[in-house]
């Protein structure tokens, strides 16, 4: 009963129109993050985060998760439309989405979609109602040995899941960790590579590095690539189909695939590091294991286009978990809104729930209504995203660099932050052009200083031994789990890698 409870209280929370404006606006904006190609939550949440400086704490953290859950949504557009995923999460959607447009279904699969990152997205928030209280009451009992070896494994699960380029990760992994010793040192005192300069004595601040690393970063390797070309020529035009609704053996036929897809999607989305991406390739590999026509697979198979699309988006729903309870972003993109609830002065973790009820409850119960309100978008207002993709990019360029400029200056006024969103631009065009990992870094430079203060924490109690790890359950728990994960991730990553491969053999 104090489940529900809790809930109602959320739901009466976020029911209030200002809240309930903040949430449609987070969701349009979300689709349309989603639809642009090349761009992802990441990078929409790392752009619009400065400008909710100033908004209602509830308000501006329900428009923020919703950009961050309705960008997987809209990246599914481009991803049948023009056989372009709008963002990694949507890859798998590319294998039977697009061949479903070339056989004249786009309609239906546009619509499927909808319905199948719906009933994704609300089976992941029954399971947060569920499930986040009971991760809180078991983290109550974590002190710092824990919290360290919880960033450490967000940081180790993630690099791993980069795959072969596990080195450029660890090397991304070590530049974040870098940045994040900048600042004053808060046990002796001293100032830490901050050059003489005030504004560093501080640190480096999170937000002006990830807005020059998903924000412009994105933007100038979407140019050098040419995405802003790709998909020319290729659009198909759903209004000129005879029947624009899925059949009753559409739904039919995939009912067991949103559950199977929902429950895996949430579970990876839960494991810190893992993420979407991962979750829509297993999804995808195991539906077509346990299809009795996987030959149909990679040609337009609806299942395939559902499975991917319920377990994107019930992990962006799990991946929820970690953070709320734990404090610990499992992604970039809830890195990003780790950044959110620091901006307001809030602190996730094992007592947030209980402290910050209102904020927390009222967050999950605009996850239901935000799900609604994108299923309604979805179906009725496609024809309208569908537009953004014809947007050029010489006129969406220069809009994004003068958000990203004043966003970043907005947030401090401060010019050398600025300064630092161009460099980190530059950073991240190179790193995605020779394979290093962005979010690797970004999650290093939040959970780096987070680790170190966890770190001398527990080296002041054991007095300097490291046994303190493995005299704990707690901390014993999560060093297996961390091994489990390393072992298994790996494989994981293998077999969705090989669905991938199979069905654009087939395809």
């Amino acid at each position: 009963m104090d489940i529900f409870s809790d809930l109602v209280l959320g739901l009466s929370v976020a029911i209030t129109p200002m809240n309930m404006l903040y949430l449609l606006i987070g969701a349009v904006v979300g689709m349309i993050v989603g639809v642009i190609p090349g761009f992802g939550p990441s990078a929409g949440l790392a752009i619009l985060l400065p400008l909710t400086f100033g908004m209602d704490p509830v308000g501006a953290i329900m428009m923020l998760a919703a950009i961050y859950y309705g960008s997987m949504y809209g990246g599914t557009i481009t991803s049948i439309l023009l056989n372009t995923p709008g963002e990694s999460a949507t890859v798998a959607s590319t294998f039977d989405g697009y061949p479903l447009a070339k056989k004249g279904r786009a309609g239906p699969a546009l619509v499927m979609q909808a319905v199948a990152s719906f009933v994704g997205g609300t089976v992941g928030v029954l399971m947060i109602t569920v499930l986040a209280p009971m991760f809180s009451q078991v983290s109550r009992s974590f002190g710092p040995p824990e919290y360290f070896l919880l960033a450490m494994m967000g940081l180790m699960t993630l690099i791993v899941m980069i795959g072969s380029n596990w080195k450029l990760g660890v090397i991304s992994a070590l530049i974040g960790l870098a940045l994040g010793t900048v600042g004053v040192d808060l046990e002796t005192g001293q100032g830490r590579y901050t050059f003489g300069s005030a504004e560093l004595i501080g640190g480096i601040y999170f937000i002006p590095i990830a807005i020059g690393l998903f924000g412009l970063g994105e933007l100038f390797y979407a140019f050098y690539t040419g995405m802003h070309r790709a998909g020319e020529g290729t659009l198909v035009d759903y209004r000129k189909e005879t029947r624009f609704w899925p059949t009753a053996h559409d739904f039919l036929s995939t009912r067991w695939t949103m559950v199977r897809g929902s429950i895996l999607g949430f579970v990876v989305g839960v494991i810190p590091g893992a993420g979407a991406t991962i979750a829509s390739l297993m999804a995808y590999s195991a539906e077509r294991s346990l299809s009795k026509t996987p030959e149909n697979f990679g040609k337009g198979e609806m299942a395939g286009l559902v499975a991917p699309e319920t377990a994107n988006n019930a992990a962006s729903s799990g991946a929820m978990v970690p953070l709320l309870t734990l404090g610990i972003p499992g992604s970039a993109s809830t890195a990003v809104l780790l950044a959110a609830f620091m901006l307001w002065g809030l602190r996730p973790g094992p007592l947030f729930m209980e402290q910050n009820t209102e904020l927390a409850w009222g967050l999950i119960a605009s996850m239901y209504l935000g799900n609604i309100i994108l299923l309604a978008i979805n179906i009725f207002a496609i024809p309208l995203f569908v537009l953004i993709v014809k947007v050029p990019y010489r006129l969406l360029g220069p809009c994004i660099v003068v958000i990203c400029a004043l966003g970043t200056f907005t947030v401090n006024a401060s010019f050398i932050e600025v300064w630092l969103m161009l460099a980190a631009s530059i950073v991240g065009f190179f790193m995605r052009m020779y394979g290093f990992s962005p979010a690797a870094l970004v999650l290093a430079l939040v959970l780096g200083p987070l680790a170190e203060q966890a770190l001398r924490q527990t080296m002041t109690i054991s007095r300097g031994s490291f046994d303190i790890f493995f005299e704990r359950t707690a901390s014993l728990s999560i060093i297996a789990l961390t091994i489990a994960l390393l072992v298994l991730l790996p494989l994981m990553g293998r077999y969705g890698g090989r669905a991938k491969t199979s069905s654009k053999a087939k395809g």
